[in-house]
């Protein structure tokens, strides 16, 4: 059997779909190399999100391709559902697989590693070629002409109609954020909603959950330590499957977990199983809609410490004008309730933010209006984009276009306001005892700390060296740069290392 190597790129429900191939090509007796170089085969699972995601993975390709131009690339993900052409005729890949036929891939690797299949008649390769006892069946295909020998490279394309596919692939991810001790486990995929700049339901298609009775098994095996295998995120290297003691639920558009289902499940139904039917001893929530976050979800996130009290809402923008250009369900004074929902049932909770700058059309009040808003507002952080120009999408075909260079100075604007309100946060947690999860060790460290991550979604350097995956209360003393120093509390004995 061949050796693999899945190269990541994206969100975390890229990461998940990344983690659910690896399991399968481990589970057929497949080998997992260590770095691309070694690999018969490199799996590269694309995002598609902003013109800069697809830049990236383009680069990746030729560089995997000059390093080892023997290894045969399988090309998959959102750039690969979207517009495989342009994938397939990069020199050395071999394959692009749609989101569509993701689940096919470990067929596909199957296929390369015994015989290669024999060309059609019409130059198209014959779906009956790959090994027909898979459990998730084609439901269609669309071949990309296949040159002859010594004509220009093109590979061949596997994919067909997102709207048709009903699986859901998901594994734990365990590795990325918090160096492999927070798994994050996809509950949800796809998304029903048209945002007139995004191209993520065009290529993950409708919104589909993960069974609750599926989720509550997949959790309890974190719990225990008996996750199958990590994920690579950015060539990381292979870590044993600790018993989770945080885990964090991702999704596309994860407020509307369960509505797929029959009979219908409701988000916060499925958070109240998860907390009654298992030990987890924390939950949190990766992203959630503002129009998500109710009265009584925030009343049970404050009910309970076994969920992070972290909330991320996109907010895009603070215009109701560019909101409805974009076809966003709300308008800033809903969206503000909600932050002061959430501030007032739980005032020392992370509140972060996406806001996109430069959609077309805004003007120059419109971008005072979002900053303004969140001046006002108890953010803790934001994540900021430059808003790109996806083709499909309805923003796409708008020409009143923001300059590249007002973009970039409304951008540092947005992201200084997010620092500044970042700095404000953590200053008001000095005092204070966090309850954090110990992280492994990074060459960030100096001298003898360990680092940790708080309920509130705050990085904090406890002074001394604890294993990882443990938890701490910490008294809080001071703020550094991005992070928080602080000592174990004296009531808490835990035995160092």
């Amino acid at each position: 059997m061949p050796t693999f190597f899945i190269e990541q790129f994206g969100c975390r429900a890229t990461q998940a779909d990344g983690a659910a191939i690896e399991r399968q090509l481990l589970d057929r007796g497949c080998t997992s190399a260590a770095t691309p170089t070694t690999a018969d085969i490199v799996v590269l699972n694309t995002c598609t999100v902003t013109a800069s995601a697809d830049a990236k993975a383009r680069d990746a390709i030729r560089r995997l391709h000059a390093a080892n131009p023997a290894v045969r690339l399988i090309v998959t993900g959102c750039y690969a559902q979207r517009v495989p052409e342009e994938l397939a005729a990069l020199p050395g890949v071999s394959w692009v697989v749609g989101n569509s036929h993701k689940p096919q891939i470990p067929l596909l690797i199957d296929s390369l590693s015994s015989v290669t299949p024999p060309y059609s008649a019409n130059d198209f390769f014959p779906v009956a070629a790959l090994h027909s006892d898979s459990t998730v069946p084609f439901h269609s295909f669309v071949g990309a002409e296949l040159a002859p020998p010594n004509s220009p490279h093109l590979a061949k394309i596997l994919t067909g109609n997102i709207f048709d596919r009903a699986e859901f692939l998901s594994a734990p991810v365990l590795g990325g954020e918090g160096n492999h001790t927070r798994p994050t486990l996809k509950i949800q995929d796809g998304c029903d909603s048209r945002c007139s700049y995004c191209v993520i339901p065009f290529v993950r298609g409708k919104s589909r959950s993960l069974p609750p009775d599926k989720v509550i098994e997949e959790i309890r095996r974190l719990i225990v330590g008996q996750a199958f295998l990590p994920v690579r995120v950015r060539s990381e290297s292979l870590c044993g499957s600790l018993p989770a003691r945080e885990i964090v639920l991702s999704g596309i558009n994860l407020g509307t977990y369960g509505r797929d289902l029959s009979p219908r499940v409701e988000f916060e139904e499925l958070l109240r199983r998860i907390l009654g039917e298992t030990s987890v001893e924390r939950l949190r929530i990766s992203s959630i809609e503002p129009l998500d976050v109710t009265q009584d979800l925030v009343d049970l996130f404050a009910s309970t410490d076994r969920i992070a009290q972290h909330f991320h809402m996109p907010l895009q923008s603070a215009s109701n004008r560019i909101l409805a250009a974009m076809h966003r369900w709300y308008r800033a004074e809903h969206y503000a309730r909600r932050v002061e929902l959430v501030h007032e049932r739980l005032p020392h909770a992370a509140i972060g933010a996406d806001v996109i700058t430069g959609f077309p059309g805004e003007t120059e009040d419109d971008h005072a209006a979002t900053v303004a808003f969140i001046e006002r507002l108890p953010f803790t952080y934001l994540h900021v984009f430059s808003f790109s120009k996806r083709p499909g999408t309805k923003a796409a075909a708008l020409s009143n276009e923001v300059p590249g260079t007002i973009i970039k100075r409304r951008a540092r604007e947005l992201r200084a306001l997010g620092e500044k309100k970042s700095a404000a946060f953590r200053q008001s947690q000095i005092g204070r005892t966090l309850r954090a999860l110990t992280l492994h060790p990074s060459s960030e460290l100096m001298g003898r700390q360990t680092p940790a991550l708080s309920s509130n979604y705050l990085r904090v350097f406890v002074d001394g060296v604890f294993p990882a995956n443990q938890w701490l209360d910490v008294r809080v003393g001071s703020c550094r740069e991005t992070y928080l120093v602080g000592q174990v509390s004296e009531s808490v004995s835990l035995q160092k290392q």
